[in-house]
């Protein structure tokens, strides 16, 4: 599958787990809900995947970690806040950076609906700072 596959059933998956929960909860149960309907649809996952940082050719542990992974290829940062903010987005887009990934999905489930909660963030610009609109 590629990034735009993976995506479209992400999104699909995401949809029916906020159809049975609703807003309301804490990002690890819609976490948890989503990994296992991921698990589900026989994709590929890992959850909580640490993510060193890489400064002046040294790998440092700063304790970031992916919520999800998809297939190795799509990066989901899980939210349940009242709006995505601008500093959502720099984070997701420099998680895609510093995995070298092209493609992320920000979900806020606290959405009354999740289409209007759902960004796909796109990592253009691999070697070069990208600024946000």
């Amino acid at each position: 599958m590629n990034e735009n596959e993976i995506t479209e059933k992400v999104i699909g998956l995401a949809i029916q787990v906020h159809k049975a929960l609703g807003p309301g909860l804490l990002e690890s149960a819609y976490e948890a809900c989503l990994a296992y309907e991921l698990n589900q649809s026989g994709l590929s996952i890992e959850r909580q995947k640490a993510l060193p940082l890489r400064y002046k050719n040294v790998r440092l542990d700063c304790g970031y970690r992916l919520d999800i992974l998809v297939n190795k290829l799509v990066v989901l940062e899980i939210k349940a806040v009242d709006a995505i903010l601008p500093i959502h987005i720099a984070q997701l887009l420099a998680y895609l950076k510093m995995t070298n990934l092209q493609v992320g999905l920000l979900i806020n489930f606290n959405a009354y609906a999740l289409k209007n909660g759902i960004r796909r963030v796109v990592n253009n610009f691999l070697d070069s700072p990208r600024s946000l609109r």
